[in-house]
């Protein structure tokens, strides 16, 4: 994984699996994937650009000895998914896993943000969900497999400077319990993880916290977060083992939600506000 830990799960424990996984190819998502090869399963990432994507997929086969397919396309674009997720049934025979992670995000106010800067987060996380499920519903019935989004807590409370990600995550959440219960039918799993803050991430730094130690510490689990404490939640939501878990958000924040303000660092308000 990620970081040098041991696992509690059994090594085989996704042999003979199949995932694809948007966002793979960097950061959180990259690392959930790394999770699966190292207990056995093999991996298609989706990003836009494939020869970031290459790299990445090289790295999980060396560091996992599992194969990984790099597919590029736009979320955003759902002919692009949905030709992905063909290559890669094409290509492996069957998708049991589908982690629905690209997304977008950066600190701005409702007073700065532009109109396309809000469309555009919310087209990469919410729209980007959706139509990765959609695609992913055809493969997932054949394999009676398992949907899990990436999700967040910025909804939770009133957080300065991120109503464009809440308001994405939010639909994440809402779609997420609906799939659920459309989807139980078919014998598939619909979840969500929603990380709180976690080190060597560029979230982090990019939401101003890196550099606010008072900010972490409130965090009531210390240390901060890690990347493997994604990949623990990942490894356990799609196992057996939670066979009877469906339509739920499974924060993994060390509690920080509860104590948020949702009140931004006052740097980040000084700071230059995204505007795309």
């Amino acid at each position: 994984m990620a970081a040098a830990t041991t696992s509690v799960f059994q090594p085989n424990l996704y042999e003979g699996k199949v995932a694809f996984v948007t966002g793979g190819g960097s950061g959180i998502c990259k690392g959930m994937t790394e999770a699966l090869m190292r207990h056995g399963a093999k991996t298609a990432i989706f990003s836009r650009t494939l020869d970031k994507l290459q790299v990445a997929a090289k790295e999980l086969e060396k560091t996992t000895g599992k194969e990984c397919l790099a597919l590029a396309g736009d979320v955003r674009n759902y002919a692009d998914v949905v030709a992905a997720m063909q290559k890669a049934r094409d290509h492996f025979g069957k998708i049991d896993i589908v982690i629905c992670g690209a997304a977008g995000n950066f600190l701005a106010s409702v007073e700065k943000i532009s109109a396309n800067g809000f469309k555009s987060v919310v087209d990469i996380d919410l729209i980007g969900t959706f139509n990765t499920a959609k695609a992913a519903l055809p493969y997932l019935k054949e394999t009676k497999g398992s949907l899990l989004s990436v999700s967040a807590t910025f909804h939770y409370t009133a957080s300065a400077l991120q109503a464009h990600c809440a308001a994405a995550k939010a639909g994440v959440d809402a779609l997420t319990r609906t799939l659920a219960v459309e989807w139980g039918q078919y014998g598939i799993r619909v979840n969500a993880i929603a990380p709180g803050p976690i080190q060597e991430t560029v979230g982090l730094k990019k939401l101003g916290m890196a550099s606010e130690e008072s900010a972490l510490d409130v965090i009531p689990i210390q240390p901060c977060g890690r990347i493997n404490d994604i990949e623990h939640a990942t490894l356990f939501v799609l196992s057996p083992g939670a066979r009877y878990i469906s339509g739920h958000v499974l924060v993994v924040d060390g509690g920080h939600w509860l104590t948020n303000t949702g009140v931004a660092p006052d740097e980040a308000w000084k700071g230059p506000n995204a505007k795309l």
